[in-house]
């Protein structure tokens, strides 16, 4: 019968309507987190992993343009953007220009649309949070969906479990805190649950191309997809090389038993291997989050296995209320996508460079986007214009929520071309045509303002 803790949960989730393969994915992983099961890749089970790079392949491009018309793109769209201050679609930030990344998303897809005589849909994954914002900001672009595919589908969620006895927690303040998604790997359970899986397929398209929408460097672009279809791989991951700031983050490695790649996140490292897992030397290679399936497998895959793909478990332990510490302990049950680089036999790994990995994570991020670092062409691709990417760090005091950050940059971000580095501390309002030029560092324990056309220099 199941223990009284998986049963409320199914219960919770049936009454919310949440779709059956969803229900049936976290029961399955209810049982794992039951049985003691953590998730956990200890660095003695894994080996390095190399791969090709895409700067070394020849792809034909017809043969491109051809995989590209057989290609539909995912955009994952469920984030707030909450750790910025934000309580709607983080996408819907303005990067320059008065354009979101929506905007520039679409219009990157609607300008590959025509180069290549391609379809092309552009779907986007949102949560019960993103929806309604999202679809409203995309109704300006009345060619963007394709008949008969819609242009959204609603990632599922799933009930927040006490530490204590793994029962669905209740909160009648805020009901909405009892409720969280299931990582981005319900990708595969959410396709499947709507149909959307088949749909594909029946029209004819064979490939998927997945990624973030805070990157805009993720294009669909014909060279990646040419590559994937010649490869004949089921699965593919876009990775690049890790850098110092990629220390704390996820890795490609290589189980020592089956030989197949796997993608080990932070949350299921060892203490005692945090030092492995910040080896740059060791473990090279980072995720881009840019993914590439082959519709036909993925089915399969899902079939066999009764639509539960099995990825690894992610056993994520906050409070209830991410905001309130004193709030009772909580698990989120979470999976991560890239992790089905582990379920195919023959998935493959493809290095790329930076420019096709440019996410937004933190307003130090967004300061250089919407700098002159970048040049956004007619397609809409990014295109990088400084020799490097400067490191940022800005106070978090005074920069950390976006309302403050565009208080402080009221005139636009300052000219970064030739900035290797800036550093913030205190609080700094920037005028109209600054420049920063090589290592930059500030500090001030009152306000300041930088006047207009002031260079800052290091030195």
């Amino acid at each position: 019968m199941g223990s009284p803790g998986l049963k409320k949960a199914r219960d919770k989730m049936a009454a919310a309507g949440v779709d059956e393969v969803a229900i049936e994915t976290f029961a399955h992983y209810y049982r794992l987190l039951e049985h003691g099961e953590t998730g956990m890749i200890p660095e003695s089970a894994i080996e390095p992993v190399d791969m090709p790079s895409l700067a070394s392949v020849d792809v034909d491009p017809e043969e491109g343009a051809a995989a590209l018309r057989a290609t539909v793109v995912i955009k994952l769209n469920g984030g707030l953007g909450t750790s910025m201050g934000m309580d709607r679609a983080k996408s819907l930030l303005c990067v320059r220009r008065g354009l979101s990344f929506l905007d520039i998303i679409a219009r990157q897809v609607l300008h590959l649309r025509k180069e290549h005589d391609a379809t092309l849909p552009l779907l986007f994954m949102n949560s019960f949070r993103t929806s309604a914002d999202t679809m409203a900001a995309l109704a300006r672009y009345a060619d963007l969906p394709v008949e008969g595919l819609p242009l959204e589908f609603l990632q599922n969620k799933e009930p927040k479990l006490l530490a204590k006895d793994l029962s669905p927690a209740t909160w009648p303040k805020d009901p909405a805190l009892e409720w969280c998604p299931p990582g981005h790997g319900d990708l595969y359970t959410a396709l499947r649950g709507t149909g959307l899986l088949d749909r594909l397929i029946e029209r004819g398209y064979r490939y998927v191309f997945v990624s973030n929408s805070d990157n805009l460097g993720a294009v669909p672009d014909p060279r990646v997809a040419g590559w994937f279809a010649g490869s004949g791989a089921p699965f593919a991951i876009e990775a690049v090389r890790r850098t110092p700031s990629d220390r704390k983050g996820g890795h490609f490695a290589r189980r020592t038993t089956s030989g197949r790649i796997v993608l080990r996140e932070t949350a299921q490292t060892l203490p005692e291997d945090l030092d492995a897992l910040a080896d740059l030397d060791r473990h090279k290679f980072c995720s881009t989050n840019n993914l590439w399936f082959d519709l036909a497998a993925m089915k399969a895959a899902l079939d066999e296995r009764d639509g539960v793909l099995g990825l690894p478990l992610i056993r994520n332990v906050k409070t209830l209320d991410p905001g309130d510490s004193s709030t009772p302990e909580v698990i989120q049950i979470e999976t991560a996508m890239g992790a089905a680089v582990e379920v195919f036999e023959g998935t493959q790994l493809i290095e790329v460079g930076r420019d096709r990995f440019v996410p937004v994570k933190t307003t130090n991020d967004l300061l250089v986007l919407r700098s002159d670092v970048y040049d956004i062409g007619r397609d809409f691709v990014l295109d990088q214009i400084a020799t490097e990417i400067p490191y940022v760090d800005l106070d978090a005091h005074y920069y950390k929520l976006v309302a403050d950050f565009d208080k402080r940059f009221p005139e636009g971000a300052p000219s970064m071309r030739k900035a290797q580095s800036l550093k913030v501390g205190g609080d700094w309002t920037f005028g109209h045509g600054v420049q920063v030029v090589g290592d930059v560092s500030l500090s001030a324990a009152a306000a300041q303002r930088i006047p207009a056309d002031t260079v800052l220099a290091d030195g």
